[in-house]
């Protein structure tokens, strides 16, 4: 988690992000990361809620579209 890097902000994920918008490749980079304590970049993956689905799905995206972008 990144809320103690960004003070406890709560950030959005890069899979709520991409469900707004549409898909992962309507994102861009400035829109995931946000800036936190010693200028660290941060980016929260997400994924499904417990229990329904896989959550590997979510970092995997995140993963893949940091690595794309970044």
């Amino acid at each position: 988690s990144t809320r103690l890097i960004l003070h406890a902000k709560a950030q959005n994920t890069i899979m709520e992000m991409a469900a707004e918008v549409g898909s992962v490749e309507d994102l861009e980079l400035e829109d995931v990361l946000q800036i936190g304590y010693g200028d660290v970049r941060c980016a929260e993956s997400g994924g499904p809620e417990p229990g329904v689905g896989c959550a590997g799905r979510g970092v995997i995206t995140a993963i893949n579209f940091l690595g794309e972008e970044g």
